[in-house]
């Protein structure tokens, strides 16, 4: 036919191509950057999960900006080789925004392709350093290791006064910096670090490191890796005797930490801002309900919600600004002041870190529900 019709078949295409088009200006795209399989697939997940249903709820009234929106999905399984990929992926998608991802490890490696190519990024990442570009297209809805540690710093000293300390990490971004900043914190306040050490993620085995660890009788061991491993090491810790607290970083408060460590959470502290389902806000409680009456399940954590919020931050910024131009849409983002949030009040300093966190420490009971015991 081409052959026979030249001319109608190229009218043809750029006909064609006139429709995809025009289909494409009726959307805005937003992406999803998240670890969906892998050793963190059930806070991946839950992100993507929490994604869709705002997108479901804002396009049943009729999308933003009289658009409808589209979710496009990247699964960078928690590591910087994938997610260095999910970015570009995304970007050639003609994404307006990145909400993602999970770890700090893959949130860094992604963010200079979304600064380049001008597309907003929020993500629950909470090293220090993902601030330190000072990218106008990147915003924390979490919040920095920095306030957790100070907070950890006051409660192991001034609240429960250890004497002997031990600090665990593996070796990711994220569990380095906060071990970093907590041991900082903790030095000027003159805590008593007995010993720093690091164990590798995914080992399983962690009783050589362990039993060094019980001769030296420590008070307290604090392990600021995530849950996949805390899990593990709280119950080796139990099977070897060692009666130290166990405190958990912000990255263990997950359902399979208390999988992995079985009998043995009982007695586990984890230090977190407040849990979902003690949030003072209504809509917290109404997202919660909404949420399982979707999937028959409960977001994962917080971390789910931080991300609804980074969402929620950038649509609400679409609508005020009546733009789709993601550098006046950032600008409208930092003019936030107490955006009411699923995790409460949501404000974003000029370099995109997000102001406020009030921490707690949860006890958790034999039934694996949480007791706070500090705030």
């Amino acid at each position: 036919m081409t052959k026979m019709f030249p001319k109608f078949a190229a009218s043809l295409a750029v006909c064609s191509a006139l429709v995809s088009a025009s289909v494409a200006a009726d959307v805005i795209k937003i992406g999803v950057q998240a670890p969906i399989t892998g050793q963190y697939a059930n806070e991946g997940q839950s992100i993507d999960n929490g994604v869709r249903l705002i997108v479901d709820q804002y396009n049943a009234k009729g999308g933003v900006l009289g658009k409808k929106i589209e979710v496009v999905s990247c699964d960078d399984q928690g590591t910087a080789q994938q997610a260095a990929i999910c970015a570009k992926k995304l970007v050639n998608e003609g994404v307006k925004a990145v909400i993602g991802s999970y770890t700090s490890g893959a949130t860094e490696a992604a963010q200079t392709t979304y600064f380049r190519a001008g597309v907003l990024q929020t993500s629950d990442g909470t090293s220090d350093s993902l601030i330190t570009h000072k990218y106008w297209t990147f915003f924390r809805n979490s919040f920095p290791n920095s306030a957790e540690a100070e907070y950890t710093a006051k409660y192991f000293v001034d609240g429960k006064k250890y004497k002997k300390i031990v600090i665990l990490s593996d070796y990711s971004s994220y569990a380095t910096d906060l071990a970093d900043s907590v041991v900082k914190a903790l030095k000027a306040k003159n805590g008593n670090i007995i010993y720093e050490g690091k164990i590798k993620s995914g080992t399983q085995n962690f009783t050589a490191a362990l039993t060094k660890i019980k001769s030296m009788d420590p008070d307290v061991i604090y392990f600021s890796g995530y849950y996949t491993d805390g899990g593990l090491l709280r119950a080796q810790q139990i099977q070897l005797g060692i009666k130290a607290d166990f405190v958990g970083g912000d990255s263990n408060d997950n359902p399979d930490f208390m999988k992995l460590a079985g009998d043995s959470a009982k007695g586990t502290f984890l230090i977190n801002v407040p849990t979902p389902d003690i949030l003072p806000y209504d809509i917290a409680k109404q997202f919660l309900v909404d949420y399982k009456a979707k999937y028959n399940a409960m977001p994962a954590s917080i971390w789910s919600l931080m991300n609804i919020d980074g969402l929620r931050a950038v649509l609400h910024s679409m609508e005020t600004t009546k733009s789709e131009d993601t550098k006046v849409i950032a600008a409208g983002m930092h003019k936030l002041k107490d955006f009411p949030g699923i995790t409460g009040p949501v404000t974003f300093r000029e370099d995109g870190e997000r102001l406020g966190g009030g921490y707690m420490t949860y006890e958790v009971q034999a039934d694996k529900s949480y007791k706070i015991v500090s705030k």
